[in-house]
């Protein structure tokens, strides 16, 4: 059966300045220090920085690149404990003087003032996007161990992306590879990130014309190769984090919903915590359809199948790479095999890429 995400993961297509925002700054809890490091490729210790106290011009592309190298160094530093400014950047050096060096005092404010808002508003959209983005991850560690863990995230993968929509892509790498952030639930909390970021893709990614049956009409069977609509997405997980991350948006549903005059029932569900899951291997297929996005469950040999055609094998080899695993008797495949496909076709999962790249050249 096919089930359908509550809330459409939303499209962020746009510049990070027009990110709308539900939670006032002061409304994110205390930061904690000592979440991470500062990545080595923002350190301008090591760059040839312009000595301390003189200020940087914009005459030149070197200088305007110097001057917007200094201004990143200063928005993205971490903040202290009280969401301000750090009064060091991550190279040591002291934020005033480096402020000074980049912008000019008004009658309200300091150099280092203005560049204060700048740096605040950073941290405050990054950490209020990853929130929005993540909630079954959060539900997994409990708020303040998801602040952590993004901290310690965007201090050693700063974005580097020009949309937030983009931001989570790398987390669940990152949750891998640093356990310690996320133990005992490291697993869990990997496929939650791997999970909410296929619906981030799914969303707003590319599709192809839809592959109908009049496609497959004088199609060698032998050597017929099918594509899959780039949107689509597969994935293998050791925990059923489909149906957890639907549970947690039901719940923040009746959470933002009108708690006071619903029922009683709904009342106490929505006040209930939703268990974390046991670990149960699965295959899911996460899509689309009219705008909003849906998770199917797949069985291995099926999920087996559409990995190889994704992976460029003819259509008879990607069957006759998964079928053998089976234990269910050869004669039973036929059946099964056609209703993968009916289903499939009628979801829209295989497209025209010929077609795709023709249109794309204006062909």
């Amino acid at each position: 059966m096919t089930a359908a995400a509550p809330t459409p993961v939303r499209q962020k297509a746009g510049p990070v300045a027009n990110r709308s925002r539900k939670h006032a700054p002061r409304a994110l809890p205390a930061r904690s220090s000592g979440a991470g490091k500062q990545s080595t490729n923002r350190s301008r210790s090591q760059s040839g920085a312009p000595t301390a106290g003189t200020p940087l011009t914009a005459r030149s592309k070197r200088e305007l690149r110097e001057l917007q190298r200094a201004m990143l160094a200063v928005v993205m530093n971490p903040l202290t404990r009280a969401n301000r400014t750090a009064s060091r950047l991550s190279d040591g050096r002291a934020t005033r003087a480096a402020a000074a060096q980049i912008a000019k005092p008004n009658d309200r404010l300091t150099a280092f003032e203005r560049l204060e808002i700048y740096n605040r508003m950073y941290w405050f959209r990054v950490l209020d996007s990853l929130h929005e983005d993540c909630p079954a991850l959060r539900a997994v560690l409990g708020e303040r161990r998801f602040l952590r863990l993004i901290e310690a995230f965007l201090q050693e993968l700063p974005s580097c992306y020009w949309t937030l929509r983009d931001l989570p892509q790398r987390l669940p790498a990152f949750i891998r590879a640093h356990p310690g952030l996320t133990a005992p639930h490291t697993a869990l909390a990997a496929d939650a990130a791997k999970f909410e970021w296929a619906q981030v893709e799914v969303y707003d990614g590319a599709a192809f014309p839809v592959f109908t049956l009049d496609d497959l009409r004088g199609a060698n069977p032998a050597r017929l190769r099918l594509s899959l609509q780039p949107y689509l997405q597969l994935l293998e997980l050791r925990y059923p984090v489909d149906e957890f991350a639907l549970a947690i948006r039901k719940r923040e549903a009746l959470l933002r919903g009108d708690a006071s005059n619903a029922p009683t029932e709904l009342r106490r569900r929505a006040n209930s915590l939703v268990r974390l899951p046991r670990a149960e291997r699965c295959c899911v297929a996460v899509h689309r359809h009219e705008g909003r996005i849906y998770f199917k469950r797949l069985e291995p040999a099926a999920f087996r199948v559409l990995a190889a055609i994704r992976a460029g094998q003819p259509l008879a080899r990607a069957l006759a790479a998964a079928l053998p695993w089976s234990k269910n008797p050869p004669e039973d495949w036929a059946a099964k095999v056609q209703d993968w496909f009916r289903t499939w076709m009628e979801l829209g999962w295989f497209g025209r890429r010929r077609a795709f790249r023709a249109s794309a050249r204006g062909g």
